[in-house]
């Protein structure tokens, strides 16, 4: 009878917990090593802001910019040209496979229809009242478009820019998403709640409240693991069941949210808060969260883009008068 050495069991477990033990400490550092400011690209001009969005193919950044909307390239800060006569602009909406880019005119209550290799303008399509929010859903290839004053969204077949239907959201909506398997996901801020709308038939299928989060006012999403995430401007961030509108988490944020991004590579959770910070949660799991740093940034610093590849954040805000982006990453 082979005899196993008792010491070599142990020695098994010992590695085995060495292994876990490293891996944790790597991923503690990581977080501790923390996001700062690492670059600040300033923009000609003056004017309100809202939105960015980033092209990640194109490696292209979209930022909203009073009545124009700056292109600037993602990897050099390079200003790259500008969409014009965009008056009110609020948000930018991209079909990559289609080349086209959308956005919302808050003071005309139209969609300008934009071709992205040229930046030149396409067509202009009338929409409801104070259009803000704006997003594409690959699964219909629609834009749908929230109009602020008119409590509706409109839904754009990105093809051809015909309007395809209006649906009644019955409140004011803030920000959205589409899960790109046919739904989109929309704050109703005064409500307290968060619309499922079918982009095919475009009903509103599901009304959740999202309690105890009041006043919704960012989205984002974890498509594989259907969790919701909705920044709040009561401070609290909340984790939402995608499917069964229920509300997993709650955890603290900052001072008036205005955008959340999630980062499925390093499983963080980005809110951007108007009081000048960006609050970091990471996923544990799709049911755990923890709080990992409050990132400073500038005052009035709320609106923010994601880029997938570099991991880094964009914010738009004016300090002594000029504005300009602010790159936040590791």
């Amino acid at each position: 009878m082979k005899h196993q050495n008792p010491y070599t069991g142990k020695l098994v477990v010992s590695i085995a917990v060495f292994a876990l033990v490293f891996v944790l400490v790597s991923i503690s550092t990581a977080f501790a090593e923390g996001f700062a400011i690492s670059k600040k690209i300033p923009i000609p001009g003056q004017g309100s802001w809202d939105y960015l969005a980033v092209d990640e193919g194109a490696r292209r950044l979209y930022v909203s910019h009073g009545t124009r909307v700056e292109v600037i390239d993602v990897d050099s800060g390079a200003i790259i040209g500008q969409i014009e006569n965009t008056p009110g602009v609020h948000g930018i909406a991209i079909a990559a496979e289609l080349g086209r880019g959308f956005v919302s005119n808050g003071q005309s209550s139209t969609v300008t229809i934009f071709d992205l290799k040229t930046l030149k303008t396409i067509a202009e399509v009338p929409v409801g009242k104070k259009p803000d929010a704006i997003i594409y859903d690959p699964a219909t290839s629609r834009v749908f478009v929230f109009n602020g004053d008119s409590n509706s969204a409109t839904a754009i077949q990105a093809a051809d820019g015909k309007v395809a239907g209006t649906v009644d959201l019955g409140g004011g909506p803030e920000f959205a998403v589409a899960d790109a398997s046919g739904y989109v996901y929309d704050n109703v801020e005064d409500a307290s709640e968060v619309l499922k709308i079918n982009a095919r038939s475009l009903k509103v299928e599901q009304r959740w409240p999202t309690t105890p989060c009041a006043s919704p006012s960012s989205l984002a999403m974890d498509r594989p693991n259907r969790r919701l995430f909705i920044g709040c401007r009561s401070k609290v961030m909340a984790v939402m069941n995608a499917d069964t509108g229920k509300v997993i988490a709650t955890l603290p944020i900052g001072d008036h949210v205005d955008a959340t991004a999630f980062d499925p590579n390093s499983k963080l959770v980005f809110n951007s808060n108007g009081e000048g910070t960006i609050t970091v949660i990471h996923q544990d799991s799709p049911d755990k969260y923890s709080v990992v740093e409050n990132v400073k940034t500038l005052p009035k610093a709320k609106t923010m883009a994601l880029d997938p590849k570099t991991h880094r954040l964009f914010l738009s805000t004016a300090e002594a008068g000029q504005f300009e982006v602010l790159v936040v990453s590791q």
